[in-house]
């Protein structure tokens, strides 16, 4: 059964930094696009950013763009993001996601990637706060 799994999640105050990793068991990712949703309480759950299999690619949503980048390291099958200048609003359960390895060249636009209904694996999620 494949799994992701994110780590890196935590405590932090405003204007700090995080870095969370979701690594893949089992299976090599290495075509497959990914990307890191959150869900705060009461909220819907939101795109936050997103990668192509190739790396190539990045888009972000407007509210993290400046402030967070995703990357990737196929050699290590893992998905990074680097979130900077935190705010109390990004506080939320961060979820990674990625696409069937075979799929990974289905995805053309930020339509696409935002749509968590492209994405067959996610992760159990990352619980991140933000204290102001």
């Amino acid at each position: 059964q494949v799994q992701l799994v994110e780590s890196g999640g935590g405590l932090v105050q405003a204007g700090g930094s995080l870095r969370l990793s979701c690594a893949a068991s089992e299976r090599t990712f290495s075509s497959a696009f990914k990307g890191w949703f959150r869900q705060a309480p009461g909220k819907e759950r939101e795109f936050v950013a997103a990668i192509s299999w190739s790396g190539g690619s990045t888009y972000y949503a407007d509210s993290v763009k400046g402030r967070f980048t995703i990357s990737r390291d196929n050699a290590k099958n893992t998905m990074y993001l680097q979130m900077n200048s935190l705010k109390p609003e990004d506080t939320a359960v961060y979820y990674c996601a990625a696409s069937r390895d075979d799929e990974g060249t289905y995805c053309s636009g930020y339509g696409c990637y935002e749509n968590h209904n492209k994405y067959h694996y996610w992760g159990q999620g990352t619980q991140v706060t933000v204290s102001s």
